[in-house]
């Protein structure tokens, strides 16, 4: 602490500035503004016993009062719908934060504090997930490993039907489609139907490392097919695929197709379906069920979240459906004639 009552002293037998701050062991700032002070107060050596240095230092410098109704903390709701607006950062609503608390002459939390009270509010309102999401921002989709199945009409075959799997990495909202083949025009045709259920597009696609979307599946660059890397381009949306034996990179996407296939699959293994229209109906069904179940630790639903936070988020759709395009590779002739199919 400042001493107050040496350096009054020390002035009052006319020392010099620089040898009061020598002697106290402070700096000649502090020695002139105790000076100041002390004038103005008609403070002056001799003091009585009772003048500590303490009580001169509330005397002469104050700590301002802040009363707990001034304190002003933050809207958890404001922060939860801001948070999911994309660039948008705890760091950047505390900061915008404590603007208005200046302007209101306000006390603000440190941003610890309101990172807490935040995060308190996240926990029973909106349980984050492990890795946050931004809404609108990734589409994890993938093929069930479990097939369907119907049967022919005619010969009695059964006929098994492939799974698509699409779900929004952040409402977890699922989309699912049956397919008589894995082939290239299905896995197009899919992402066509989905983003025409979600009505919008997010601003990634996570696929895995299939040979319908990915051509070369490397480490760091990745080979998208073409006509997959097209329709991206017109829905403008980005193909990032997941990293080679890295599940995690589309957790929702993984997750899903286990509870599809116990939800859908394998609640319509006792139905036979004579077509694949037949088959996609029933798992509609399904879907709209699956979709809107109640969260266990979370409130709401994949559709609720979905409606409230993610839809407005999505990128519109374009004004036409991207038309499927087949690339082929042909070699022209002696005669200069290239075969057509």
């Amino acid at each position: 602490m400042t001493k107050y009552r040496e350096i009054l002293r020390l002035y009052s037998q006319g020392i010099s500035q620089r040898s009061i701050a020598a002697s106290c062991e402070c700096s000649r700032n502090t020695v002139s503004k105790v000076i100041a002070r002390a004038k103005e107060l008609n403070v002056a050596w001799p003091l009585g016993s009772e003048k500590t240095d303490g009580e001169l230092d509330k005397l002469f410098f104050p700590k301002p009062s802040y009363s707990s109704s001034l304190r002003r903390y933050p809207d958890p709701e404001y922060i939860h719908k801001e948070l999911s607006r994309h660039g948008v950062t705890l760091k950047l609503l505390w900061s915008e934060y404590c603007e208005e608390c200046r302007i209101n002459n306000e006390l603000p939390l440190m941003y610890s504090q309101f990172c807490y009270h935040y995060q308190k509010f996240a926990e029973k309102k909106r349980a984050s997930m492990h890795i946050p999401r931004k809404p609108g921002a990734q589409t994890e989709v993938d093929w069930a490993g479990k097939t369907a199945s119907i049967v022919d009409r005619d010969t009695g075959e059964i006929i098994p039907a492939y799974v698509f799997v699409a779900a929004l990495s952040y409402s977890q909202y699922a989309y699912v489609e049956a397919f008589l083949s894995q082939n290239l025009e299905s896995w197009i045709t899919a992402h066509i139907n989905m983003f025409r259920f979600y009505g919008g597009v997010t601003r990634m696609l996570i696929p895995d490392n299939l040979k319908t979307g990915v051509e070369k599946p490397l480490w760091y660059t990745p080979v998208i097919n073409k006509t997959y890397h097209e329709m991206a381009e017109h829905y403008d949306t980005a193909v990032i695929p997941a990293r080679v034996r890295k599940p995690k990179d589309k957790p929702n996407a993984e997750g899903t197709v286990g509870i599809i296939s116990t939800w859908v699959i394998a609640a319509l293994r006792n139905q036979k379906f004579f077509s694949l229209q037949e088959l996609n109906r029933a798992i509609r069904e399904k879907l709209q069920v699956f979709n809107s179940k109640p969260f266990q630790k979370k409130e709401g639903s994949r559709f609720s979240i979905f409606l409230e936070e993610e839809k407005p988020m999505l990128l519109p759709l374009p004004a036409t459906p991207y038309e499927l395009a087949t690339w082929k590779v042909a070699t022209v002739q002696f005669n200069l004639i290239i075969t057509y199919l």
